[in-house]
């Protein structure tokens, strides 16, 4: 008997700097209840889902930038969602600027299951771009600038029957992203992300260089660890700044079994069989039997390039 979770990757369009929560969560709502018709039973949304990206806007004064974060979740203005998804009987998961009681900001995800309390979160690990404004980029990448690296690690939960991950945008690129949550037999990885159109360190790299890239790095997620993995764009040009689309779903095999073709919002609802996961866990991916760990420690011993290990014979 198959454990099927029918989601649906809701995209959103673009969302300028002068929106307000309010807007973006009607549109969400409005996905949402598009997804239930739809049969879906978890709705997923992009990285950084109730504003636009706003990295890209340069604050001398950091805490200029507080008026983009989350003091509370829910909170007034993303209550009205959760009243929706706990109407609908829906799951979600979704990202957003988060401000601890602490005074710490992270780019946040979260888990939330069909009665409306949040059952998991994570916050973003691998944090690209900088922290000082340079003036010779195309457009400005300030994650360092606002946000810490997350601090719990690649955490699994058990969620809507089955073994559920989270992740987000650059995350997607890295394959220890994947790896750890595989070790803990993770049966789907749901990213959200904002990617830029353009690469501001290349001249010569096309989009359909950068969307090449972005479906390679989630379909080797989800093969060499045989997890479904759901991957959410906000897209659209969101003040002048062009965010590109591609939300897609991918199976434990690391085909894409469906994907959007257009930059507003969306969504693409599938059924995804879990124990389809099991085929490649139990063979070319059962790591118990086929790892050897004795040969990986430069993988935790080494941020950098060293020197090379080899040796004559």
């Amino acid at each position: 008997m198959s454990r099927l979770l029918t989601v649906a990757a809701a995209q959103l369009g673009p969302i300028h700097r002068a929106d307000d929560r309010a807007s973006v969560v009607r549109r969400m709502i409005a996905l949402m209840e598009q997804a239930k018709a739809r049969g879906a039973d978890f709705i997923v949304y992009p990285e950084l889902a109730l504003t636009t990206f706003f990295p890209r806007w340069y604050c001398e004064d950091r805490a200029e930038a507080d008026q983009w974060f989350e003091a509370a979740m829910p909170g007034p203005d993303t209550q009205p969602l959760f009243n929706a998804a706990r109407r609908l009987g829906m799951a979600m998961s979704f990202g957003y600027a988060e401000l601890t009681p602490e005074g710490r900001h992270f780019n946040s995800s979260i888990l939330v299951d069909r009665a409306g309390s949040i059952v998991g979160k994570y916050r973003k690990v691998h944090l690209p771009g900088h922290a000082e404004l340079d003036p010779t980029r195309a457009h400005q990448h300030l994650e360092k600038r606002y946000f810490e690296p997350g601090d719990r690690g690649f955490p699994v939960w058990n969620f809507e029957g089955g073994l559920v991950g989270m992740a987000i945008c650059n995350d997607r690129r890295w394959p220890e992203t994947y790896r750890v949550m595989g070790l803990q037999g993770v049966e789907m990885v749901v990213l959200g992300y904002n990617t830029p159109t353009v690469n501001g360190h290349s001249k010569t790299e096309t989009l359909a260089d950068r969307m090449f890239h972005h479906r390679l790095s989630v379909q080797a997620g989800a093969y060499q660890n045989s997890t479904w993995v759901v991957a959410v764009a906000k897209a659209g040009v969101e003040d002048g700044y062009p965010l590109f689309g591609g939300t897609l779903i991918v199976g434990p095999d690391g085909k894409i079994v469906g994907e959007l073709d257009h930059d507003d919002d969306g969504v693409l609802v599938h059924g995804c069989d879990l124990d389809a996961t099991r085929f490649g866990k139990e063979t070319m991916f059962n790591f118990a039997a086929h790892r050897r760990v004795e040969h990986y420690e430069l993988i935790t011993a080494r941020t950098g390039v060293g020197e090379p290990l080899g040796r004559a014979e």
